[in-house]
């Protein structure tokens, strides 16, 4: 019997049909929500910007193996670099005005922008800190992100002129990202990640974390791709940085210290490294559990670090371990089961008539 199997281009049309009845019940939700929808509407944003924060840093993490501790300096060089931008345009008379429509084009520069800006800094980085390994390299990260949130404290006493406004903040940030803007970009972070990941690119990267000498042996530039993924992991850092300025209107320095680089990878592990599904679902649960416990201000963090406790004791390899949802696969497996129990009714059928 001929296995069924999807083609690529009717798997794009299934994920778009998924993304769409997602997109519709979101919208569905924070509309009939009432009074409660901007609260509603508030979690959701910060679910988005926290799964494109964890998913890039599951690029390193989970897909080449190496452990960074400093993905929230990049967050931050993103976060600065698209919010200057965005000041120095008519941004924000626009969205006085309701004219949303023509601030649209400044929001995809701000965010290419930050793109380019943390890349930049993840490539210095990544150059000397990728021939280290294991806690070297946790430490030189961590040391790196520490040394960018400092110089974004004190870059304005160097340079004689108010351009990060140092510990103060900087504030009157326009607001341009909403619940569309965070979903779109989510969708596009998501799928550049799977498309680089299925690609020739992606295998040599996982072929880097399950051996690295192997790999070497077989003509695989192991420092290029361990650059690239670092690099590609650092953008997508900025990117989302880029929109948490963008939602929160003001940003501080003291936002981005060593705890919100441990944030964000307790997410990659607990969703399972080398999962993107695991990440997604991570940051969904990990940024509204405490939400969902304010109730119980007292005990909250009690009960979220127990959670997380819990967690690591019975699944030790995260939620998902290494595994990657598909629905193209679900779908050929579903059609393969009922072809094999059709099979197998008619040889019980023939062997009963003999």
């Amino acid at each position: 019997m001929k296995q069924f199997k999807i083609k690529t281009p009717f798997r794009y049309i299934i994920n778009t049909v998924l993304i769409a009845i997602l997109w519709t019940v979101i919208t569905l939700v924070v509309s009939g929500a009432g009074l409660k929808g901007e609260y509603y509407r508030g979690i959701l944003i910060t679910i988005g910007i926290n799964i494109i924060l964890a998913t890039s840093l599951n690029i390193v993490c989970g897909y080449l193996g190496q452990l960074p501790l400093g993905h929230a300096g990049f967050m931050a060089v993103g976060a600065y670099a698209g919010a200057i931008f965005m000041k120095s345009t008519p941004a924000a008379q626009l969205l006085r005005a309701g004219n949303n429509a023509a601030v649209i084009p400044y929001i995809i520069i701000a965010v290419i922008i930050s793109a380019l800006v943390a890349g930049l800094f993840g490539l210095l980085i990544g150059i000397p800190a990728l021939r280290l390994k294991g806690d070297y390299l946790a430490i030189i990260t961590l040391g790196f992100g520490e040394i960018i949130r400092v110089v974004l404290t004190n870059i304005d006493s160097v340079l004689g002129f108010k351009f990060t406004y140092g510990a103060s903040g900087l504030a009157r940030i326009p607001k341009f990202t909403s619940l569309n803007v965070i979903f779109i970009f989510t969708v596009i972070c998501l799928f550049l990640i799977h498309v680089f990941m299925k690609s020739r690119h992606g295998r040599a990267v996982l072929s880097i974390r399950d051996n690295e000498i192997a790999a070497e042996s077989v003509g695989i530039n192991t420092t290029f791709y361990k650059t690239s993924a670092f690099v590609f992991s650092a953008m997508l850092a900025g990117v989302a940085g880029c929109l948490y300025a963008g939602y929160i209107g003001s940003l501080y320095p003291s936002t981005f210290k060593f705890m919100k680089s441990i944030e964000i990878l307790v997410m990659v592990v607990l969703g399972g490294m080398g999962s993107m599904l695991g990440s997604v679902i991570s940051a969904v649960v990990l940024t509204a559990l405490p939400e969902m416990l304010r109730s119980f201000s007292d005990y909250r963090m009690v009960a979220y670090s127990l959670a997380l406790v819990l967690m690591m004791l019975f699944r030790p390899k995260g939620l998902m371990g290494t595994y990657d949802f598909s629905m193209g696969n679900t779908i050929e497996n579903i059609v393969a089961r009922i072809r094999g129990g059709k099979a197998k009714a008619a040889k019980g059928k023939k062997e009963v008539k003999a």
